[in-house]
């Protein structure tokens, strides 16, 4: 019938967004890497890194706190959540667990999200998840575990695995809060507001963990080095702040919104294969023949997990995809 035709195929076009989104989050997020490596390198440390990386964010979208202060009296349950789960939990967990583990493991860890985040949905919130949704995980996980050489370096750390898995869950509550909500018609809450809230609480949280009065600053002031080329350090911080962080978080929370937390999470598997990509081509770091068959599994293991979602309005299984949702009105939404 025409009408079902038009609602598959304005569905359709709605997921396809929404997987753009997604996967130009995965790229901005994947690029926060290749651009804070030099500045580490250059004097900094990581925390502090972080730190700046939030801090700057929450300047930026300072503005769209103050517009949208009507959150802080309708969600502040969720905009604490989101500040101290998706902002600070995930850094300062991943950034601690690195201080212990290797970075293969640690990042491994931390992308077993969207099998967590599938659990949620199985078992917390006791909705079906489809075998389809469960085989893309699995191929990204085993992907990811290729991509990071998780075989190089191993050892075991009891608190240094715990930290990486208290990143993981941290991700998991990006995914499931960025969701919170999106399904409430005109009370939505603006995904743009509840970012700009989210970082100011996790740069307050940070601001204790990093200390960054005790930085130093002259490091911003000067050149670090990609590779042997110089780059004003300022250069490097403007992109992790601009795209690394405020355009990486406001792609990923709309993402979510339009696909479903689990869906997203898959696709969100291909930061670590983004950042490795970038880190081969920008920093000279090669990649070896399993990082490059582990990024094939990861991109198969997304692609199944999306193409099972079902069309706007299809009575499926949540973890297929659920419905399209629609985004709330920035005019009439605090």
């Amino acid at each position: 019938m025409p009408v079902r035709t038009t609602d598959s195929s304005a569905s359709g076009r709605g997921r396809g967004v929404g997987l753009s989104l997604a996967l130009g989050s995965a790229v901005a997020f994947g690029g926060s890497g290749v651009a804070a490596k030099p500045l580490i390198e250059a004097g900094l440390d990581p925390l502090h890194v972080v730190w700046l990386r939030v801090a700057g964010a929450a300047l930026v979208m300072l503005p769209l706190a103050v517009r949208h202060r009507a959150l802080l009296r309708r969600r502040p349950g969720l905009l604490a959540g989101f500040g101290l789960l998706a902002v600070a939990g995930v850094q300062a967990c991943y950034f601690a667990a690195l201080s212990r583990i290797p970075v293969g493991v640690a990042l491994l860890i931390e992308y077993l999200a969207p099998a967590l985040v599938l659990g949620w949905v199985r078992f917390v919130q006791r909705r079906p998840v489809t075998r389809a949704a469960a085989v893309g995980v699995v191929l990204a996980v085993g992907g990811l575990a290729c991509v990071v050489e998780v075989w190089s370096g191993l050892r075991f750390d009891v608190l240094g695995l715990l930290l990486a898995l208290g990143a993981a869950c941290c991700q998991v509550g990006y995914f499931v809060l960025s969701d919170q909500g999106s399904d409430a018609g005109e009370e939505t809450p603006d995904p743009l507001g509840v970012i700009a809230y989210g970082l100011l609480v996790g740069a307050a949280v940070l601001t204790v963990v990093a200390r960054p009065w005790s930085m130093d600053w002259s490091v911003l002031t000067g050149t670090a080095h990609m590779d042997g080329t110089p780059v004003a350090a300022l250069a490097l911080l403007a992109w992790i702040v601009l795209v690394a962080t405020v355009v990486a978080y406001v792609t990923g929370v709309i993402s979510v919104r339009r696909l479903s937390p689990q869906v997203a999470g898959v696709v969100a598997c291909l930061e670590a294969v983004i950042a490795t990509v970038l880190a081969w081509v920008l920093l000279g770091e090669h990649l070896s023949a399993p990082q490059i068959a582990g990024g094939v599994i990861v991109l198969v293991g997304a692609f199944i997990a999306q193409s099972s979602a079902p069309a706007k309005g299809a009575e499926q299984p949540v973890a297929r995809g659920g419905p399209e949702r629609e985004l709330s009105r920035r005019g009439s939404s605090a």
